[in-house]
């Protein structure tokens, strides 16, 4: 039995059935011309999503992204330092001591996996090469681009230590989708292009483009694209890197005063309850007074575990 037809015989209640039926939609929703852009936040890389991530992209099922940083950098520290990884079992059983031990021996924890801090430096040496000659040369990049000239110029062709099929920004690279990165500062890269501003190293900040341009960026790529198509959202978890890019809409039809269609298809998978304030949590109709989705756009709301629900989603629009 393939996983589709296991989630299509067992998956039939609440949760369960919210998963196929919105996974069933995205496929249609692809299968009928429309372009699916695609929010990660939380430490999906960490959780190596680009197993099945990356395949969607080379499938033509993700047609852009938009990620917090640390999920941008993740997916490359992964790829190149997959092996010195270590995995904590009993993560929640970790006492104060146990968490020095693991600093003091270079780990960075993130729930069960602990990331070395020696990739942190390997990456930032090829990096602060690139920011030296961007700002040199007065040139100015996503932050996603940095990665991608890495890839290009195939620096760590070398050094990866898991197949550069799993890498989903290796897959954006080469499909040539973009990649979005609001709040680069939120990153350990980010922090170290900050250092590095500090320290003399680099002569500035504009390198790197701002939220800002991001933005600009991104609403631009939605209006290209609405010309020919619908388009749709499918949220990972919550914060910046959904918040950022489901804004791209209200404003091209409220500030620009364009006539366009908002996102025509809504899913998020998040454990964020419906509560005071918290958009992370909001039911995905509270998005239609933002101007953000359609009155009758197939709208999604799987409250679970992103690391469980978003492999078997792919799975199914894959036909796995």
């Amino acid at each position: 039995m393939s996983v589709s037809q296991f989630l299509d015989k067992h998956f039939l209640h609440f949760n369960a059935r919210e998963l196929v039926d919105s996974a069933r939609t995205y496929r249609k929703f692809i299968d009928d011309g429309g372009k699916m852009f695609v929010t990660l936040a939380g430490a999906m890389s960490t959780a190596e999503l680009g197993k099945s991530l990356a395949e969607m992209i080379r499938q033509d099922k993700v047609h852009a992204i938009s990620c917090t940083a640390a999920n941008l950098e993740e997916d490359v520290f992964n790829l190149v330092g997959h092996d010195e990884y270590r995995t904590v079992s009993n993560y929640r059983d970790l006492s104060p001591e146990d968490e020095l031990k693991l600093r003091d021996e270079g780990f960075n924890r993130v729930t069960d996996t602990c990331i070395p801090e020696d990739v942190f430096r390997d990456i930032e040496k090829y990096l602060t090469v690139y920011w030296r000659e961007g700002l040199a040369d007065g040139r100015r990049y996503l932050p996603s681009e940095m990665f991608f000239r890495l890839f290009e110029e195939k620096a760590l062709d070398d050094k990866f230590q898991v197949p550069k099929e799993d890498s989903w920004l290796y897959a954006a690279w080469q499909k040539g989708i973009p990649v979005y990165a609001p709040g680069y500062e939120d990153s350990t890269l980010g922090n170290i292009f900050a250092a590095r501003v500090i320290d003399g190293t680099l002569s500035g900040h504009g390198v790197i483009k701002s939220g800002t341009e991001q933005m600009e960026a991104l609403a631009r790529w939605y209006m290209e694209v609405d010309q020919h198509s619908p388009i749709g959202f499918f949220q990972i978890g919550g914060g910046i890197a959904g918040d950022f890019a489901i804004c791209a809409v209200p404003l091209i039809v409220q500030d620009l005063e364009q006539d366009r269609r908002l996102w025509q298809y809504f899913c998020q998978i998040s454990d964020s309850t419906t509560s005071y304030g918290s958009y992370s949590g909001a039911v995905p109709n509270e998005k239609i007074t933002w101007f953000k989705l359609e009155k009758d756009a197939p709208k999604f709301m799987i409250n679970s575990d992103a690391s469980i629900v978003a492999p078997l989603i792919f799975a199914y629009i894959l036909g796995w």
